[in-house]
């Protein structure tokens, strides 16, 4: 390998991950060559705009660009758009293009993403069924939607639910079905639940939970949703029920994986010329005992930077709270933590004013806030989670501000840590 080979990071796969390393790499000064390759035709764009304003026709295509095309010609960047990496030769440290060709690296960052989960039933293949993840899966869900058609949303996540809202403003007949108990039941408490189901039944969206889809019907074209209630009449069609990691590469290459390609606090998995970000990943995390795959912007950007400062003379943990959030409608719904293993919930705000936030607590320390537009209390609370304040119940109740709760939190901490350092 020459020694231009021996600083050539690639990096496999054209999302966020993959534009904030570019980014972080050379802000680092790190002056290798870097190729970014994409299995789609498009630069690296912003996908949570898809199942919103860009399905609602509000945002050009354009607009989508993360960067500019003359950001990574800025940069130095080459890019290899509408080409897969299908082989990684770990051992000679190059990759093997779907259109023949092969590329040394020095270094190779795998963001590789996650892609739809399939609903695997009788009538699965028939047209009118859509997934959504790309440009071009939304762009195929505009071209049937029109008012009047029967719209079926199949899983009641963030994807389901916001696309159900965009669909009800535009006058399309909607019906959710969701498999499990309750909406959004992976991702946010009962109190939250409760309260966008009852949100999105006032704007005329059917939801039908405990609702398993057994198959499709049509000819040619779905006509129909099977459950074991009965047939839901449709004209189109949209599956959300969740996302699983691309990890095949990985695991070709003999990396270790489990539900994600295993990487350590600075992105880093066994191989120390690879590195992997973003939706394909589970890494540990310092406020969880255990590994977490976690799907959003803030991750993908964090462990991209973590990643990239492998390049650097100065490597970087990811250690921030996780977050989160999802537009409906007028409600921004806003996460920080994780509501696993909670013990005590707190409700603050009015919910019939449509401004609160639910608390979740485990053993007197915040682990977990859920806002509904409530940006305040969404953003103290990240702050608290991160601080490891204990409390009582009352006071993250009664607390007028609960910035006040962090600016306590942060004062304690800050002692603490002038302690250690006199120490």
């Amino acid at each position: 390998m020459s020694p231009s080979e021996q600083q050539h990071l690639i990096i496999v796969g054209a999302g966020q991950a993959a534009a904030q390393a570019v980014q972080t790499a050379r802000q680092g000064g790190f002056d290798g060559s870097i190729t970014l390759i994409g299995r789609e035709r498009y630069p690296p764009y912003q996908r949570p705009p898809l199942s919103k304003k860009y399905l609602a026709g509000e945002l050009a295509r354009e607009r989508l660009w993360l960067r500019p095309e003359s950001f990574y010609r800025d940069k130095d960047v080459r890019l290899e758009l509408g080409v897969a990496v299908e082989r990684v030769d770990r051992d000679r440290a190059r990759v093997h293009l779907s259109d023949g060709r092969a590329l040394d690296y020095g270094y190779l960052l795998l963001a590789t993403g996650s892609r739809p989960r399939r609903l695997e039933v009788p009538g699965a293949e028939l047209r009118g069924i859509h997934y959504l993840r790309a440009i071009d899966d939304v762009d195929g869900i505009a071209a049937d939607f029109a008012p009047g058609r029967k719209l079926v949303l199949i899983g009641a996540g963030y994807i389901g639910l916001e696309v159900a809202a965009v669909a009800a403003q535009r006058g399309l007949d909607v019906t959710v079905l969701e498999a499990a108990d309750r909406i959004m039941g992976r991702v946010v408490g009962a109190e939250i639940s409760a309260f966008y189901a009852r949100y999105h039944a006032e704007r005329g969206v059917h939801i039908r939970c405990n609702t398993p889809v057994t198959g499709f019907a049509g000819g040619g074209r779905v006509e129909g949703v099977e459950t074991p209630a009965g047939r839901v009449p449709c004209d189109v069609a949209v599956v959300g029920i969740g996302v699983v990691p691309n990890v095949e590469l990985a695991e070709q290459a003999g990396l270790a994986c489990d539900d994600g390609i295993l990487v350590d606090a600075f992105a880093r998995t066994e191989d120390p010329r690879v590195l992997a970000a973003g939706d394909c990943t589970r890494h540990p995390h310092p406020l969880f005992d255990y590994r977490v795959r976690l799907e959003s912007v803030q991750n993908a950007i964090e462990q991209a930077k973590a990643a990239a400062s492998n390049l650097t003379s100065a490597p970087r943990r990811y250690d921030e709270v996780p977050w989160f959030w999802s537009d409906q409608y007028d409600l921004k719904l806003q996460i920080a933590g994780l509501a696993r293993g909670y013990d005590e919930s707190v409700v603050r705000g009015s919910v019939e004013q449509r401004a609160f936030s639910v608390l979740y607590l485990r053993e007197g320390r915040l682990i977990a806030v859920e806002a509904v537009n409530s940006p305040r209390d969404f953003m103290a609370g990240r702050k608290l989670i991160a601080a490891g304040l204990a409390a009582s119940r009352d006071d993250f109740a009664d607390a007028a501000d609960l910035a006040a709760l962090a600016a306590r939190a942060e004062s304690a901490r800050d002692k603490d840590n002038n302690k250690d350092d006199k120490d």
